[in-house]
């Protein structure tokens, strides 16, 4: 063969050396891929000028080669987590063109049933999100996945020059060098970011970055695309011998606009590649193989948009939302401890029940083996007896949590520690963009059952940085549970409880302050423990007869609120019902409705701050339901500033049992 072609050559996979040249037929079969691909791009670009798709379109016309040369050499247990540039990766790996343009153009047949969008595709092991960055820690968990379950499977991430921005990235190179993960990172190097030339935000070499970690680096191009088939096979036979992560770049040129027609770069620049494009190149060189190809595909593609034409448009949530849980009536039993106890070892032993119960689950956070077992010990002694599967990692709190929404989507049942409520804040991208979405844009094709633990809230003198309650955050995100433990329910049950049913992903509050104290269910006279039946229950402490007020409170504020309400009732004589949720997140309010129909009073009592809280959120459903019934309503929260160190003046500033007593007298004298 001539043209270009002429270079042919494959190397040998394990050493890297010449080989065979590949057969005719195979180049052929590639660059008709190739076609196919920048055929149903231009299409798509052809359907949005004229109304029929939706959100944006980013296409890799001219960077074709990269999907296809990697996927040639795949297996049926490796994924491929691909980024907003995703057609051709989808197609290179699934050949699925009606899925996709009915999917782009928001129909119930696309392979996610419209949902996702261009961006956001599903099938098969292969995924995509549009977040930079974000779905290198993803990958990093299917990787690890693979690893565990001892599979031949690799994971391929693709990502491109302008993800290097991202820390995530370097986190992510980290943890696989450091635990030798199958992960094939491809960085497809078109030189742009957007519209900004790598010359102004790139810094030093890109391959050197995966060097710095001890990951192998190789380099191509899609200009080559017979040497980029030998690289593509050399590096994916080499991360499915070797189990350890590999770093292929792969220099290239996208000829459209970054999305759409939002182009700004001089077009002698783009004309200059366009006549080296190797798609172009062939379909000079070959016009009759190219016009053969090009027919083909047109077919296949007047096929789909004839179909997606005539099927719905997405159609609403057929999972859950959280309204489903919002006023659901409850009955009150009984509450029993029958194992009282400190809360820290109730935890620790329902995740050793969890670990030798079910060999997918997996503990991972920062410090959590043994000798330290974690900032509050909650671990202690578990990496002792389940040494591949309680993993210490880097201080990487995006990581831990992206590793987790991986290993999750690998079908494993992570449980992340974060070491402080507070550094929530360093992984909410793999919470807000990943881990909520996950779910529903796949169109229920995935679960992502995850369980992210953390300790919150003041009292121990932490300071500004480590004290703070700001769980609020995290609550109102689609498909994210939200749990608070307490001392009146046995936190190993709501463990167990998680454990046992958990499909999506939850957030575990655990009160620094409540570590160290006995669940028990020993009540002062005159008052009666509850809990309802729900899954994860609610509980209700009452008084003898009909309450002046209802509190509404969460956690560690409990203890709080109990020695309160036994004190206004000793030295004020009101009664106060208090009701006390486990699951924030959806939340049941019809309990906490039921009761203020009866007191007519309403005091929420929470140590975060109070703007657009938990709180609020109550009081606004309350009044909304309760119809003039609410005479009086009041917040007791933080003061709207950092807390403060010196312990007694975070003692006095926090709501305690005297703040409580006292914002109950005033809201008694206010009628």
């Amino acid at each position: 063969m001539n043209g270009p072609m002429a270079e042919e050559y494959r190397t040998d996979s394990v050493t890297g050396g010449p080989s065979v040249m590949p057969p005719v037929e195979a180049m052929r079969e590639l660059f008709s891929k190739a076609i196919l691909i920048r055929s149903v791009e231009e299409r798509l670009l052809e359907l949005f000028s004229q109304g029929k798709l939706f959100g944006t379109v980013h296409t890799c016309i001219g960077q074709e080669f990269t999907g296809i040369t990697i996927a040639e050499f795949l297996q049926d247990d490796d994924f491929i987590f691909s980024n907003h540039r995703c057609h051709g990766h989808f197609l290179a790996r699934t050949d699925d063109v009606n899925g996709l343009i009915a999917e782009v153009m928001g129909k119930q047949t696309g392979v996610c049933g419209g949902r996702g969008g261009s961006q956001h595709l599903c099938k098969n092991g292969f995924f995509s999100n549009g977040v930079q960055g974000g779905i290198m820690p993803v990958s990093a968990g299917l990787a690890a996945a693979q690893k565990m379950n001892e599979t031949t499977g690799i994971t391929v991430v693709f990502i491109g020059d302008g993800t290097l921005g991202e820390g995530a990235v370097y986190e992510t190179l980290n943890l696989a060098s450091k635990w030798d993960l199958p992960l094939l990172i491809v960085l497809e190097n078109n030189s742009y970011a957007q519209s900004t030339h790598q010359q102004q935000t790139l810094a030093g070499d890109i391959c050197a970055r995966a060097a710095a970690f001890g990951i192998t680096t190789r380099t191509s191009s899609t200009w080559d695309p017979v040497k980029l088939l030998s690289d593509s096979e050399w590096c994916v036979a080499t991360v499915r011998r070797d189990r350890r992560p590999l770093f292929l770049r792969v220099d290239t040129y996208r000829l459209m606009a970054h999305s759409k027609g939002d182009d700004d770069r001089h077009p002698p620049e783009v004309a200059k590649f366009r006549d080296k494009d190797p798609v172009t190149s062939y379909c000079r060189s070959y016009p009759a193989e190219a016009e053969r190809a090009l027919a083909s595909a047109n077919c296949r593609i007047d096929a789909a948009v004839a179909a997606a034409d005539l099927a719905p448009y997405a159609a609403g949530t057929n999972g859950r939302t959280a309204s489903d849980a919002a006023w659901n009536p409850v009955s009150w039993v009984p509450t029993i401890i029958n194992k009282p106890d400190r809360t820290v070892t109730l935890i620790r032993d329902a995740l050793d029940r969890a670990l030798r119960d079910d060999p997918s689950v997996v503990l991972i956070g920062e410090d959590i083996e043994s000798p330290y077992g974690g900032a509050f010990k909650v671990t202690r002694g578990l990496s002792d007896a389940f040494p591949e599967r309680v993993r210490n990692t880097p201080i990487s709190e995006a990581l831990i949590v992206g590793l987790g929404n991986g290993l999750a989507l690998a079908k494993m049942r992570p449980v992340c520690e974060i070491m402080f409520g507070d550094f929530l804040t360093l992984c909410a991208d793999q919470l807000f963009n990943h881990s909520s979405k996950f779910r529903y844009m796949y169109n229920d094709q995935v679960t992502v059952p995850l369980i992210l633990r953390t300790p919150m809230g003041g009292r121990r003198g932490y300071g500004p940085t480590h004290s703070q309650s700001i769980e609020k955050h995290f609550m109102g995100l689609p498909d994210i549970r939200v749990l608070a433990l307490h001392h009146r329910q046995d936190p190993g049950a709501v463990y167990d409880q998680l454990f046992s049913t958990n499909d999506q992903p939850s957030l575990v509050i655990e009160n620094k302050v409540l570590y160290a104290q006995r669940v028990n269910d020993e009540m002062p006279d005159g008052f009666v423990l509850e809990h309802s039946d729900e899954l994860f229950s609610a509980t209700r402490i009452r008084p003898g007869g009909v309450p002046d007020v209802t509190i509404v409170c969460y956690g560690q504020m409990l203890k709080e609120v109990e020695e309160a309400v036994v004190k206004a009732f000793d030295e004020h004589e009101i009664t106060c019902e208090v009701i006390c949720p486990t699951q924030l997140y959806p939340l049941n309010s019809w309990p906490i409705l039921d009761s203020v129909t009866r007191s007519s009073r309403l005091l929420v009592v929470e140590e975060g701050l109070g703007f657009s809280a938990f709180g609020a959120e109550v009081i606004a459903q309350i009044v909304e339901r309760s119809t003039g019934l609410v005479q009086t309503v009041r917040r007791l929260c933080s003061p709207d500033h950092p807390i403060p160190a010196c312990a007694p003046l975070e003692k006095a500033l926090l709501p305690n049992v005297d703040l409580i007593v006292q914002r109950l007298v005033e809201m008694m004298s206010n009628g």
